[in-house]
């Protein structure tokens, strides 16, 4: 008889491992310091945050970070469940459900020092060519407005040093984020631009979770829960100290 019961209780816990495997979600981002980044600790600030949450709706995850447009695809065919940070836009929710938001960011316009513009509304912005990362989104009235000569780029990275160069006239970017590359960039980079003073927009961040996955309703709503908590019991103020925010 204890035979039996010990292999009933190998049963359950094998039962119970399968079980916990099925629910761990499978985390997507690119890179994009300091919010998501596999070299930060917990992944950057985003993933710390959303890995966090999920956690406390009790749903363990792996993180895995790819390029942006990987991850947009790979939400899209189901083979990640959770793309961390996500800006909402109408298109996207043909992919995914959307959170609420867990963090904003301020996209501010970035030019060379030297170069005499202003940016009181978008209109003035129309004769510069404009450095952008492929498939982002910045805010609707920039990404839908035809008239801007929008050069598609891999980075911001990328983008800054060719504002630095002359190549184009303006990049944007969430401003913590630009800082963050803008330290590591070369003096001659980083002293040649500065950002307009005029933000273009304030996004809020969310999780999108994957509409091929049968439990994104629930996932989402587990999510924000948490958030909410997470906020009244101080320990998400405490997550944005840890990372320097």
């Amino acid at each position: 008889m204890p035979r039996l019961h010990r292999a009933f209780a190998l049963i359950g816990l094998l039962l119970l491992t399968q079980s916990a495997a099925a629910e761990k979600l499978r985390l997507v981002a690119d890179a994009w310091p300091p919010f998501t980044d596999a070299t930060l600790v917990n992944g950057g600030l985003a993933t710390d945050i959303v890995s966090t949450a999920l956690a406390r709706a009790g749903y363990a995850s792996d993180f895995e970070q790819v390029p942006w447009a990987r991850a947009l695809l790979g939400v899209t065919e189901g083979r990640y469940d959770v793309l961390i940070n996500a800006w909402y836009t109408d298109e996207r929710t043909k992919l995914g459900k959307f959170s609420g938001e867990y963090l904003v960011n301020r996209v501010r316009f970035l030019k060379r020092k030297d170069a005499p513009i202003e940016f009181n509304n978008l209109q003035q912005l129309h004769t510069y060519p404009i450095a952008v990362v492929r498939g982002y989104a910045y805010s609707p009235a920039f990404d839908e407005d035809p008239s801007f000569q929008k050069i598609p780029v891999h980075s911001f990275a990328m983008a800054v040093r060719m504002v630095a160069a002359d190549r184009v006239k303006l990049t944007l970017e969430d401003e913590y984020v630009a800082r963050y590359y803008l330290a590591r960039e070369p003096a001659k980079v980083r002293n040649a631009v500065e950002f307009l003073p005029k933000p273009l927009s304030e996004n809020g961040l969310h999780i999108l979770v994957s509409l091929k996955n049968p439990k994104h309703e629930q996932i989402v709503a587990g999510f924000d829960r948490a958030i909410a908590a997470m906020k009244a019991d101080g320990s998400y103020e405490r997550l944005l100290k840890q990372h320097g925010m």
